[in-house]
């Protein structure tokens, strides 16, 4: 089979390497099947779509929506690549998968609105499928309700046109969408099991998601929650597309 291609924007190691981790342990995948390339260390390479199964964009520290003067040139310049790369993913309908940053660049690059209205807090949320959403290839053995660890500033507060809704929570109107037939988008993360997120809460504790000194209290009420279905999705995104 092709490789995945595998897209990292995190500076911090720890939260790189096991991000990178789950993404092959989920998606049954060997190290050969999913080149990682972590935008935020260098600018992105030529990318040959033809080499490719597909591509997989992880989350970000980034926000998409915060105003130019407040990013940091790596975050300039990581946004342009992606949006460069994108033209000709969407063009092709090219697979494609993003957790949580995905809802945010795929989104924008479509002409979908992005903003702070819809943050959610770190922790799991009940999702809930749209209306025919369950007929989707990458919902396949989802259950319509289920739960999924969340933890974000931004949300997509509009649907970028043409866009199917796939699914949704109580605190965040887009959870997950397509475009066209191979584009997909998460707001909640797939990828992540308890020990996961709680390396991600001591890592960004003070990145403005919560309050500090929370920290600690957050991964005790995370360590009560059971989240197992949201990397059956990743799963099927690796399964359809893995002779691509």
């Amino acid at each position: 089979m092709k490789p995945f291609l595998f897209l990292s924007t995190r500076p911090e190691d720890p939260a790189a390497d096991e991000e990178y981790a789950a993404v092959l342990r989920i998606g049954g995948l060997q190290p050969a099947e999913l080149h990682r390339v972590r935008l935020e260390a260098a600018p992105m390479p030529e990318t040959d779509l033809g080499y490719y199964s597909g591509i997989i964009l992880g989350g970000s520290p980034f926000t998409s929506s915060d105003p130019p003067e407040l990013k940091s040139p790596a975050q300039l310049r990581v946004e342009a690549e992606l949006a460069r790369l994108l033209d000709v993913v969407v063009e092709a309908d090219f697979p494609f998968f993003g957790a949580c940053y995905g809802v945010s660049t795929l989104g924008v690059h479509q002409g979908g609105s992005v903003d702070r209205r819809f943050g959610e807090p770190v922790g799991d949320v009940e999702i809930v499928l749209a209306d025919g959403a369950a007929r989707d290839p990458l919902l396949a053995g989802v259950p319509e309700r289920f739960r999924a660890f969340v933890g974000h500033k931004e949300g997509c507060s509009r649907l970028p046109d043409g866009a199917e809704l796939l699914a949704a929570s109580a605190s965040c109107p887009v959870q997950m969408f397509r475009i066209k037939r191979n584009l997909y988008a998460t707001q909640f993360h797939p990828e992540l099991d308890v020990e996961g997120l709680v390396t991600r809460i001591r890592i960004y504790r003070h990145a403005g998601y919560f309050p500090p000194e929370q920290a600690e209290e957050i991964i005790t009420v995370v360590r009560r929650s059971k989240v197992t279905v949201p990397q059956q999705i990743l799963r099927n995104f690796v399964d359809r597309y893995a002779w691509h």
